[in-house]
């Protein structure tokens, strides 16, 4: 199962790990993915989505139907 958010669609991000002598070895960021279920009371169900905790911080500020209907704007199938 790919660590991407299934909202946003933020995935993993490629850097360095650089040590205190300065040695570059590469590595990758992974978005912190959490597992959560969101109420929908528009459409009176529940919804299990795979989300960042960015995202889950923005849905609690703007409220899960808005952030759904920008992600369908955007053509992502929730």
């Amino acid at each position: 199962m790919a660590k991407r958010d299934q909202l946003t669609g933020k995935g993993p991000v490629a850097g360095n790990h650089v040590s205190h002598a300065h040695n570059k070895a590469k590595r990758r960021f992974e978005p912190n993915i959490q597992k959560k279920r969101f109420y929908i009371p528009e459409e009176d169900r529940w919804v299990t989505l795979r989300v960042s905790a960015k995202t889950i911080k923005t849905i609690n500020k703007n409220g899960i139907a808005a952030v759904l209907k920008k992600a369908r704007a955007n053509g992502i199938h929730v």
